[in-house]
């Protein structure tokens, strides 16, 4: 088809995200249900755009990623992808640094790495899961399957190390050969040994796209797909009727169009000499576009539909098509080099043949330096396109690029440069605290009060003096820790302090009753995640206030995915401080605040709301004896915004 008016890319990528969903649902398929998969995304997701196409497959089904190296990860983790990541590659000492602060899962090979990362957790008190890959004949990453139970042993001996995974890679599992079949035993041996000594691993895999194929008996609990979700069989002559669908075209457009005479010397070298009166059209694509030197004089294009013959030397950046027998040919047409054009179709495997490489160097090189249009549903509109990204492997110098460009948009925006900056430095601290901490994010945020007179029965301290109130909050957030703590302050600077742990999910500062005592008068009644009650494991006063810590084992499958959380708290406050407000700390999407007084004997109760962000007026329902703030689930609401309930006594 002719180039869109509105195209203005020399050559582009198109990536058909829903080819690659075909593809996704013809893998689970073939795994079945009880098979987990990791989405194999390592070199830029195989050409075709990491982030878009980890997104993609988070949403439809992978329940982790994988890439090469801890550059990568991180790349994934900026664009804000929290979903576990797992480095598949061995990772070297440098990267320890990276792999904690982006809660990255390296695999691990030998024991001197894995000590050092687990010193690293040490001090700063975190644990990590970690994959140990085990070489059964790949002869390359792993450790030798003679001494894994040796190196397992001993890394379970190390306290803040979580072994979740143990794999290995099949060295041949595009065609069925007896090596696969030896590698299996190997492996298969090793994981009935460790079995037999205790020792669990949630999650076992070998099998890459060739084995899920080829060897469906050595399916384990998570397979590894990688070039069969981009629509390309691991094996060329691979017959075997799997509805698989090429995610990946390159195309270009005709810039120039010329007729030459019999024996005219075409390109570099004059290796192509005209037979006859030739037409040749000059396309803007060349090796520097990994569009390879090799397909000189034996590659093709498809234009108008038809096959035509790449002539003459491929040049850095342009190269030359006979074009003779395709008349109607015009400045402007499309020119596809790889995928389909009317009835015609030229895959990765045909250009790897003629390349004398494979369909993954293929994909991998093609339009390196060209956009990514993602399409869906037929439409280019659905993601936006976006240059391949370059990943700095230094990445605070590009995260420093980055905020200074955010500085500045800001000063010119307010016009005063001063003020730009006062705007920065406060949205930044409210949203990543004084240090460079991850963005906390919650949603479906709904906050039930109750205050009533203090039940004579309870009365430890004057009935008339204090109000019970009852409180229970719920929203979705993404689970950091497995454990957890709830903290109630006495007075604003322990509150401070509570704000600087990441691991306190919710904080509570006592009113200036004077017989007021945090661990008395102070009870977290009830903690639910996903609607599972979730133990208090202790509770303790410290210089920060009264800590009360929660948390299990069993939620550490859950850490890196959404949850929803639930927490309820029974306290007291002082009747004659007739003010009850409720602060946002984090940014919220949707709210629902209700204040329910009936039975605290109070009266002229009045609400005052501040909201920052798209919807700053929320809808206020005031009935007898209760107060009710809603903001749609759709929208957000940035930190310090709130309400603020006052009353007359």
């Amino acid at each position: 088809m002719p180039l869109k008016k509105d195209q203005k890319y020399r050559s582009w990528v198109e990536v058909d995200l829903d080819s690659f969903i075909g593809n996704l649902k013809e893998t689970k398929r073939l795994i079945g249900p009880q098979v987990n998969f990791m989405q194999v995304v390592k070199a830029d997701a195989y050409g075709h755009g990491a982030i878009e196409i980890s997104n993609t497959a988070l949403k439809n089904g992978a329940g982790m990623l994988g890439v090469a190296n801890a550059d990568e990860g991180v790349q994934l983790r900026i664009s804000g992808i929290e979903a576990p990541i797992v480095i598949l590659g061995p990772s070297t000492t440098a990267e320890i640094e990276q792999i904690i602060k982006y809660n990255l899962t390296p695999s691990v090979s030998d024991l001197y790495f894995t000590k050092k990362l687990n010193i690293a957790l040490t001090k700063t008190d975190h644990k990590l899961p970690v994959h140990i890959e085990v070489d059964t004949g790949m002869g390359r990453g792993g450790t030798i399957y003679t001494e894994a139970l040796k190196l397992i042993g001993e890394i379970s001996k190390l306290p803040n190390i979580i072994m979740e995974g143990i794999f290995s890679h099949l060295a041949s599992s595009e065609k069925i050969t007896s090596y696969n079949d030896k590698q299996w035993s190997y492996f298969s041996n090793l994981l009935s040994e460790i079995k037999n000594l205790g020792i669990e691993f949630p999650l076992r895999h070998i099998d890459n796209s060739g084995a899920i194929i080829n060897y469906p008996d050595f399916k384990l609990n998570m397979v590894r797909p990688g070039i069969m979700t981009y629509g390309i069989s691991p094996s060329p002559d691979d017959e075997s009727g799997n509805k698989l669908t090429q995610v990946m075209s390159f195309k270009t457009s005709i810039v120039l169009l010329k007729d030459f005479p019999k024996g005219y010397g075409i390109g570099y070298g004059s290796t192509y000499i005209t037979k006859k009166q030739t037409r040749i059209a000059t396309i803007p694509v060349g090796y520097g576009d990994g569009y390879g030197f090799i397909l000189s004089n034996q590659g093709e294009a498809l234009i108008r539909g038809r096959r035509a013959p790449i002539v003459g030397r491929i040049s850095m950046d342009m190269c030359t098509i006979d074009v003779t027998h395709i008349p109607d040919c015009a400045v402007g047409d499309e020119v596809v080099l790889l995928g389909r054009q009317g009835k015609e179709y030229i895959s990765a495997n045909e250009i790897a043949a003629k390349a004398q490489t494979i369909s993954y160097e293929v994909l991998c090189a093609l339009g390196k330096r060209a956009p990514r249009i993602f399409l869906q549903k037929g439409k280019t509109g659905a993601v936006e396109p976006r240059l391949r990204r370059i990943f700095i492997p230094d990445e605070e110098k590009s995260i420093s690029r980055i905020d200074n460009i955010i500085r500045r948009c800001l000063q010119t925006r307010a016009r005063d440069e001063e003020l730009g900056n006062a705007i920065y430095y406060e949205m930044f601290e409210t949203l990543f605290g004084k240090e460079d901490r991850r963005l906390e994010l919650r949603s479906g945020f709904r906050y039930d009060i109750s205050i009533a007179k203090l039940p004579k029965a309870r009365n430890t301290i004057t009935s008339k003096d204090y109000l019970c109130v009852s409180t229970r909050v719920e929203y979705k957030k993404t689970l950091r820790h497995n454990i957890f703590m709830i903290g109630c302050a006495s007075n604003h600077s322990q509150l401070a302090e509570l704000f600087e742990d990441p691991r306190c999910e919710y904080r509570w500062l006592m009113n200036n009753g004077k017989d007021l005592i945090t661990d008395r008068d102070f009870t977290v009644e009830q903690v639910r995640i996903d609607k599972e009650k979730i133990p208090i494991i202790e509770t303790k006063n410290t210089k920060r206030g009264y800590e009360i810590w929660c948390g299990s084992e069993h939620l550490k499958k859950k850490i890196n995915t959404e949850v929803r959380l639930e927490i309820e708290i029974s306290t007291k406050k002082a009747r004659e401080n007739k003010i009850f407000p409720i602060y946002l700390v984090y940014p919220v999407r949707g709210l629902e605040i209700n204040f329910n007084y009936e039975k605290a004997g109070i009266k002229n109760v009045r609400e005052e709301s501040f909201f920052a962000g798209r919807h700053s007026q929320p809808s206020v329902s005031i009935k007898k004896g209760k107060s009710s703030i809603k903001i749609s689930d759709k929208d957000w609401i940035f930190p310090t915004s709130g309400v603020i309930f006052t009353w007359d006594i």
